[in-house]
């Protein structure tokens, strides 16, 4: 990726987002990390069991785009959840090739237990804004993961032989 130059005048502001943005993410691992401990898991389960929770029924597929994973990875993180008897895989009735993954009841009571969620902080922090300050932010952000994806993808495509 080529390295941008940032212009003088907006160097303090940018280096300010940069570090909210690493603080929001750290924190957020940090908070998952811990909450994922108390309960005898890892942080990636606690996300799994908290999306499947909300969520319900997702495909193996499905589950890997939401947490934004390689499906070998989700594969290896719900053989274990499996194991432990918090996940259940079943074929769909719709399309044979396509594996469901549902919290069995032990998986439904343990994501009842977790109360703090760490992504609930960051909502309760955002209903703290004004409702124009959150159109604001939402639109901010969308335009910046947009722009994030489309050099990450015009990156890879550079890579690809």
């Amino acid at each position: 990726m080529p390295k941008s130059v940032v212009p003088p005048e907006m160097k303090p502001e940018v280096d300010a987002i940069v570090e909210a943005i690493v603080y929001l993410y750290t924190e957020s691992r940090r908070l998952t990390k811990e909450v994922a401990s108390r309960h005898g898991l890892t942080g990636p389960q606690l996300t799994v069991v908290k999306m499947l929770e909300t969520l319900g029924e997702l495909s193996l597929s499905r589950l890997s785009e939401k947490i934004r994973a390689q499906n070998s990875t989700v594969t290896g993180i719900v053989d274990r959840m499996e194991r432990e008897g918090l996940v259940a895989r079943a074929r769909s009735t719709v399309d044979r090739r396509v594996v469901q993954i549902t919290l069995t009841r032990r998986g439904h009571e343990l994501a009842r237990e977790v109360k703090v969620e760490p992504i609930q902080i960051f909502r309760e922090a955002l209903v703290g804004l004004s409702r124009d300050d959150a159109k604001d932010l939402l639109r901010i952000l969308t335009k910046l993961a947009n722009r994030v994806r489309q050099m990450v993808d015009d990156t890879q495509t550079r890579e690809e032989p």
